[in-house]
């Protein structure tokens, strides 16, 4: 995707000017993915020279690695906002397995209508980062996926598990629903298959993961 073209930023608070760098580079991202994140259309954006940008982030990458963690945790607020909206009462089971449900469907609702930040969050390998910082992390100790792993314990706690299924599920249901996602957003299920199909198929790909999730045998 070619970067955006925006009207420059005119201004932002006084010493706030990384902040405005980054919500100038996420809203870049939104609009086209990690390859409209450029170093100096950020610094046009937000009314400064080249220079100003690159006192902040000492190069593209470093930008990238900062947006691809914003857009991250942005999943998880998606995620995090399904999970919420569930109805607490009624049986433990159910509960969870209806909770369960809602974080696919907040991966999945980030994904189609945050396509470029989905994109931004996934796009590369994390860059190499000092001992003892808390960059490049992997997805495996990231909110979204800490916030899954949960779940799938409150299915097991509730007796809708099977202890033996539980090992390994986290990254067997991850694939699945982000194969789902990454399918139709940048491969044929987007660009061959009618919106009709693909919400029947969204729903089906839910259904399965769930069945295979709470085997209890």
């Amino acid at each position: 995707m070619g970067t955006p073209k925006t009207a420059p930023r005119t201004s932002y608070h006084h010493g706030d000017l990384r902040n405005a760098l980054m919500d100038s580079a996420v809203e870049l991202a939104r609009l086209g993915g990690p390859a409209a994140v450029v170093l100096r259309e950020v610094a046009r954006r937000v009314g400064v020279s080249a220079t100003a940008a690159y006192r902040h982030f000492s190069a593209a990458d470093e930008l990238v690695d900062e947006v691809k963690h914003a857009a991250l945790a942005k999943l998880a607020e998606s995620i995090e906002r399904a999970v919420e909206a569930v109805p607490a009462d009624g049986d433990p089971g159910d509960v969870a397995v209806a909770r369960l449900r809602a974080s696919a469907e907040g991966y999945l609702d980030f994904a189609f209508n945050e396509t470029g930040l989905f994109q931004t969050a996934f796009c590369r390998e994390e860059m190499e980062h000092p001992e003892g910082t808390e960059k490049g992390r992997p997805f495996a100790e990231s909110a979204a996926f800490q916030m899954f792993s949960g779940l799938l314990d409150e299915v097991l706690a509730a007796g809708r598990m099977a202890p033996q299924w539980r090992d390994g599920a986290e990254i067997a249901g991850w694939s699945m629903v982000h194969g789902f996602a990454v399918l139709t957003t940048d491969g044929p299920l987007g660009r061959h298959v009618p919106d009709e199909a693909k919400a029947f198929i969204r729903q089906r790909t839910i259904d399965l993961l769930l069945r295979g999730l709470t085997a209890t045998d």
